[in-house]
């Protein structure tokens, strides 16, 4: 079992692929504290098997409970085509931030895990986000402090930790903005426990750029779930959003034009009973998508292939579909065990179709497929 959820995916659907200087002044909020009257059909509704992909125990030392999980987008290196990676947050003996190793698994029922990597600088891995063009593999490490780089070969390139001082890692994605976006640069999102931030780490040609682009999102280290903060990032390609998942107030928040967000431009506050808000030079690009139930200590989500949202509930094991207007199309169990199964999101597919959901269940130390 865990002891602190966490979140992330890599998305490679229709819209996503796992990842201008507005300015405005003020405040604001928004969302719902109710549970809209689906107008659709969901996605979710239409998935009616759910099956166990293979366990993601490290074959060598033993590492389980799974957090961070992505899909590998092109084979070179150790990595295939369409395999999946999670990374495991505990060591053998149970001891929550020691795990230090990601795992690769093939995405078909009764895969083995082979393990792709491990580093002391992986310790407490709970999110992985893959370069779409060269399968470097970013981690979210909580307990080494750092966001280190994999080679497709599975050695460490860089931890990141001289560039940038991070507190907790916690949630990651990699965005490529449109190419009519012609300032935009790919980007790295990473969320930090520490302090309730998401920071963009823009790849430039002279290296990396880092800039702390929203500040304060609420922070709760002892819940009865683990550690809720910002969490489950996710990137909409065509309109530029960031979404991410405020776990401690149940909300869904867009950061909106994603690409142009400055260091400093979102000081976000509140609480799950006061709501969210905004303030500072970029206020008006961030907005409250969703608030309120069925979103019940949500720590990850990830994009469908239509541009709904699933998100995955640690406190019940439901996903929990919600369209990018804020209206919940659907609910689905997915693990009647006990609570805390559901974490790392990744999915892919362009129709209903082909949809496939994979998330981690902490329960098992196994990925789990959800589709039609």
């Amino acid at each position: 079992m865990h002891t602190a959820p966490s979140a992330r995916s890599l998305q490679l659907g229709a819209c996503v692929l796992t990842l201008s200087l507005l300015t405005a002044t003020g405040c604001s909020s928004g969302g719902t504290t109710a549970t809209p009257t689906p107008t659709r059909n969901g996605v979710l509704n239409q998935m009616a098997t759910v099956e166990t992909i293979g366990s993601t125990v490290d074959p060598k030392n033993g590492d389980n409970n799974p957090y961070g999980l992505g899909i590998v987008p092109i084979t070179t290196g150790n990595l295939t085509q369409g395999n999946l990676l999670a990374c495991n947050f505990n060591d053998s003996s149970g001891n929550a931030g020691n795990g230090t190793t990601i795992v690769q698994l093939a995405p078909m029922p009764n895969s083995k895990p082979t393990r792709f990597a491990q580093d002391p600088s992986l310790q407490g891995c709970d999110a992985l986000a893959i370069n779409t063009t060269n399968d470097y593999t970013w981690a979210a490490a909580y307990t080494a402090a750092d966001n280190p780089i994999v080679l497709p070969t599975g050695a460490i390139a860089n931890t990141l930790k001289t560039s940038y001082t991070w507190m907790h890692p916690w949630g990651e994605v990699f965005a490529v903005p449109m190419a009519t976006l012609t300032t935009a640069v790919p980007t790295f999102y990473v969320t930090d426990a520490g302090d309730g931030s998401v920071v963009a780490v823009r790849i430039t040609k002279t290296g990396f750029m880092f800039q702390k682009i929203a500040k304060g999102f609420p922070v709760n280290l002892t819940s009865a779930y683990g550690i809720l903060a910002p969490a489950g990032l996710t990137y909409d390609q065509p309109s530029d959003t960031l979404y991410v998942v405020s776990s401690d107030t149940n909300s869904v928040v867009a950061l909106m034009n994603a690409s142009t967000l400055m260091d400093g431009g979102i000081m976000v506050s509140g609480t799950a009973s006061t709501g969210l808000s905004f303030s500072g030079p970029q206020a008006s690009q961030a907005k409250v998508v969703y608030s309120g139930p069925p979103l019940n200590a949500p720590v990850n989500m990830a994009e469908l292939y239509n541009g709904d949202l699933v998100v995955g509930n640690t406190a019940d094991n439901n996903l929990i579909e919600i369209t990018q207007a804020g209206i919940v199309a659907a609910t689905k169990l997915v693990d009647p065990g006990a609570p805390g199964a559901i974490f790392g999101i990744a999915t892919m597919g362009t129709t209903v179709n082909t949809q496939a959901i994979y998330f981690n269940d902490d329960n098992t130390n196994s990925v789990v497929q959800v589709s039609r």
